[in-house]
């Protein structure tokens, strides 16, 4: 048994622990950095005054293996992180920053979803933003089965939008292509809190709802599912092009509320 102490002479918020494949971990979170604290901001020595992306690696013993930062020319919020089958990361965060630092790609419009895939020592291997106008914000991601990703997120009065904020549901290929994107939501508030991977390569995401109707935007037919007690279940086609294992597949969205509890459950 131990204890570690991650200090710091400012701020740090940690987002998650993740186990390595090695059996090591990954301690994830933001910090805005002292001048005399910049160590490895992605190999980059300029200056940032706000959050940044930190990552310390520590071995079974609790001792640091490595650290990161990785920084925009803002705020940067890091929400979460999965360890890859290849051994690396790939860690999800939120971003207000345009391009600079170690951002390459300059912002959307608002906030968006900066993401950076990485190895078991810590060195980008890319790095992708996700957005549009409205403000996106960063909250789940996971690997699939055919080694690709999927990424869930709140969007706050999106065009294809339903409600005031959304849930945004986008999959990638493994190395970071877009395949698919899903907006799912009702007129009241909708955020993804949970989303973990599921057998058939799909993700089940845990929804916080306060909308009657639910609905997903990408689709060729709209249906809700409605009601304002019990259990309340609704089924759509999600028609996702380039979305193949060994061939195309065509998945159905489907989604539960439990009672009038605002948990949601959405199988995508």
């Amino acid at each position: 048994m131990w204890q570690k102490d991650i200090k710091s002479s400012t701020q740090d918020f940690l987002s998650q622990v993740t186990t390595t494949i090695d059996q090591q971990y990954l301690i994830t979170g933001s910090v805005i950095q002292a001048g005399n604290q910049k160590k490895d901001a992605g190999n980059n020595t300029q200056q940032n005054n706000g959050y940044d992306f930190h990552l310390v690696k520590l071995n079974q013993q609790g001792d640091q293996v490595w650290e990161k930062y990785f920084s925009g020319n803002n705020h940067d919020y890091l929400s979460s992180t999965v360890a890859t089958q290849e051994g690396g990361f790939l860690i999800s965060g939120t971003s207000y920053s345009g391009k600079g630092i170690d951002k390459k790609d300059d912002s959307k419009g608002g906030s968006d979803i900066w993401l950076i895939r990485i190895n078991e020592f810590g060195d980008e291997l890319w790095q992708k933003i996700l957005g549009t106008s409205a403000d996106e914000e960063a909250r789940a991601v996971i690997q699939t089965t055919d080694l690709g990703f999927v990424v869930a997120g709140n969007v706050q009065n999106a065009s294809k939008g339903y409600g005031s904020k959304d849930i945004l549901v986008i999959r990638l290929d493994k190395n970071g292509k877009e395949l698919s994107q899903l907006i799912l939501g009702g007129r009241g508030l909708d955020e993804v809190e949970k989303m973990i991977p599921t057998r058939d390569g799909g993700a089940l995401l845990g929804i916080y709802s306060r909308s009657s109707e639910f609905r997903v935007s990408d689709s060729e037919n709209q249906n809700s599912a409605t009601g304002t007690s019990g259990i309340r279940e609704g089924e759509l086609e999600d028609r996702e092009a380039g979305r193949q294992t060994t061939g195309s597949v065509n998945r159905k969205t489907r989604h539960q509320d439990l009672s009038e509890s605002g948990i949601r459950l959405c199988l995508c």
